[in-house]
Parts: C-alpha cells; structure tokens; sequence
C-alpha cells in the first residue's frame, strides 16, 4: 500500500478525546476518499466516509483539509466518527461493555466515491472508555443496583450519581467517561436491570435515597454532598432528588422535564402524579417515525400543577443542557419554567445552555447522533431530532460545561482543560 495513516495519539485513546488524522504518500492533488467503520457489541455496522485531495506535498492533514463531499463537508478533523451511521436504519451507537474499546477501521481508497478505487492504506483505532488507572465496581448493595466509577488515586473524589433514561437497564459509558476526568461517579439503573423492576409503574424515591447515602458514606467520595446528573427521564428524577433528598449540592440535567413523568413517585406518605399526556396527539414523519412532543401534557395548565416539581426546595444549583430540536418534549419550554419558578421563590437563576440544531440524545463527544431509534420500552421508532453537525459540536460543549459545573460546585475548581477543538 502506497499510503501511511498516521493517528496521534497513535496508541488507543478514550473515546471523549479528539484524534489527529493524516495521511501520507499521496500524490500532490491525489483525490482520495477516507472511510471509516465500527461494529458495536451486537455486531452492527456504522460507517462513515469523505473525499478529500492531497496537498502538494501529497499529504492530506484532517486538521487543515476539508472534506469535499461524502458524509459530511467542511473542515470536520473528527467528522469521521460523529458522522458514522448505522448500516441498519434505527440503530443507535451504545456501549455496553465499557471493559473493551470499540475499534475503529480507517481505510484510504483512491479516487472519490462511488468510483474510488484500490486500498492505499489503511489502519485501525481503538478507542476505551476506560482511562488508566479507573476502577470498575459493580453495586449490590440493599436495593442499590449500579457500577460505581473510581478515578486513579487516593482520593477521596466529587461524587456523582448518573441515571440515563426511559429506556432503563444500566448505562455505564458516561459514567465511566466522566470518573476519567476526577470525579467518582455511580452508574445508577432503576428499572429493566437484574431483579430491579420490569416497568416504570411507580418511582419510590427511598430508592434513589439509598444511593445517595451509599455514596456518601463510601471513603473514596468526597462528602458531605454529591452532584446529579440526568438525561431524559434520569434527568426529572435527578430535580425530586434534589428536592426532596438531603445532601446533594448541584444537579446538571439534560434535556429533563420539570414535572415528574411516565410514573406517579412516592416519597414517604407522599405522591407526586405522573404528568398526563395525550397520546392522540403524536404525529407521525415522513420517513413513518413517531413524533412525541405534542402529546405531552402543559404542566403550566392548573390539572397539571401537581405533577411539578417544587425545585425551589432544593439546595445548590442547577444547570440544564437543551437541546433545541429535542422532538421528545418540550425541554426548552422546560427550563423556561424551571427558571421561573426559582426566581419566583428568591432563589438563583439556573444555568441553561441552550444548543441550537440538536436533538434529544445527547451523548459525550463523537457519539454520532441518534436521530431516531426503536425505543428498548415503547418498541416503536421514535424521531427524537437533530443535525449532525450542529449536534456534534454540542456534545463537546456540553461535556465541558458539564465538568466545570461539577468541578465548581463539588471541588471548588473555576475551570477545567479546555476541549483540545
């Protein structure tokens, strides 16, 4: 093969960090086409592919070329792996096992497709969700169902507890991801996981209580309190925990509602409904794809009022990460409210960052986005939006300000390594 890829940091890096692609021994001009593709665990294919031309040295840096046409344009160094799509249609890029990296194949063709031709070089990145020195321990303790995520180092370490979505079962990547950068952070499951329930019919926030006081007894976390962070239904749980439960000092939620949803929750001899919706009120796309976010119920509306979260019982800030082409629900709409009502009670203004052209799903950086899915409880292909490159450069702001929330409020830290884009 006439042609070397070289990756920098050449040896396996986590997936959260950005990789330098560039190619050498091209001819000066030569049009060459990049492809990249990955197997999940379940053996499903993505992939991605660009045409670029060598410079006149017949290099071609990712850094400095822009792709001319393919999965993406533009100057784009890691727009092969945010752009990856599934061979399959309705798939989204998971992982499940965080012990093992995925492995990403990079192939240089000649020409630009359809008609490039023969294989001029090719090489293989592997990226973890491990960073040296993490530690891995699963959590099976009274009801506690997790994976707690240690950081190299004596500690003791800001504590996070992390809780995914409507989706349930136990997500370990973010978590894992995030332990990499200082924090010890609890992969928390509350449904469709070992004997923990089948279906979200009722929340018992004793529950997520039980957590939380696991956490801050633990002697590698740092006390006398803890962060939240939530996506999705994760994130609605994460503002009642803080509202109700002691010992929590900052919540970051994630395109959350701020009504309690899907499920009524109980908390001692209290109840807090399930935000009604209209399920008659779904439209379906183009492409045959349920669209969800008008069947959602305006908690504003007086029937709804006691399906709100009272947040202004909460002790510590709040930050929240919108996506304003979430097709789920309403969650600009959300945090609107959110802010009201702390205000409203004397209380600071919660920080929102709103992300233009971005869906529901958003994930650490360089996971391709999820535009739409089969959802693991509803069995039915869900449209939940978004543009991929305006998609892509949220997920790399948003995990930023995602740690510098948690380093400010939980480690008394202003600022952290910016983003190497």
């Amino acid at each position: 093969m006439a042609a070397t890829v070289t990756l920098e940091p050449a040896g396996r890096c986590r997936w959260d960090e950005p990789v330098h692609i560039a190619v050498r021994g091209l001819a000066p001009g030569q049009p060459v086409t990049l492809r990249a593709s990955l197997r999940d665990e379940k053996d499903e294919l993505f992939r991605a592919h660009a045409r670029y031309c060598a410079d006149a040295h017949g290099q071609l840096d990712l850094e400095r070329a822009p792709a001319l046409g393919g999965s993406f344009t533009g100057l784009e160094p890691m727009g092969l792996l945010w752009a990856l799509e599934p061979e399959k249609p309705l798939l989204r890029l998971v992982k499940r096992d965080v012990q093992t990296p995925f492995a990403v194949e990079l192939e240089v063709l000649d020409g630009h497709d359809p008609e490039a031709g023969g294989l001029l070089g090719q090489a293989v990145h592997e990226r973890d969700f491990l960073a040296p020195g993490v530690r891995r321990e699963p959590v099976r303790v009274g009801r506690v169902r997790a994976t707690l995520f240690l950081p190299p180092g004596t500690g003791p370490f800001p504590g996070i507890l992390d809780l995914f979505g409507s989706g349930g079962g136990l997500c370990e990547y973010r978590a894992s991801l995030l332990a990499g950068h200082g924090f010890a952070v609890l992969a928390l499951a509350y449904f469709r996981f070992e004997d923990l329930p089948k279906y979200l019919n009722n929340v018992c926030l004793e529950y997520f209580e039980e957590a939380v006081d696991f956490m801050l007894q633990h002697p590698k976390v740092k006390g006398p309190s803890v962060g939240l962070l939530g996506f999705s239904k994760g994130g609605d749980l994460c503002l009642s925990m803080a509202s109700f439960l002691k010992g929590i000092t900052a919540t970051a939620v994630i395109n959350a509602c701020v009504a309690n949803t899907i499920a009524p929750l109980h908390y001692k001899d209290m109840i807090i409904p399930n935000l009604s919706s209209d399920p008659g009120k779904y439209k379906i796309t183009e492409s045959g794809l349920l669209n969800l976010v008008d069947i959602w119920n305006d908690p504003l509306e007086k029937p709804n009022h006691q399906s709100l979260i009272p947040l202004e019982k909460a002790q510590g800030p709040f930050l929240f990460i919108v996506g304003m082409d979430d097709h789920n629900w309403k969650s600009e709409f959300y945090a609107q409210i959110a802010s009201e009502r702390l205000q409203a009670h004397g209380k600071d203004r919660p920080q929102i960052i709103y992300y233009p052209g971005t869906g529901h799903c958003i994930d650490p950086p360089y996971f391709p986005l999820c535009r739409a899915s089969v959802h693991a409880v509803l069995d039915q292909p869900i449209f939940y939006g978004g543009e991929p490159k305006a998609h892509s450069r949220a997920q790399v702001d948003a995990w930023q300000q995602i740690q510098t929330f948690f380093h400010k409020h939980l480690n008394g830290k202003k600022s952290v390594k910016p983003s190497k884009l």
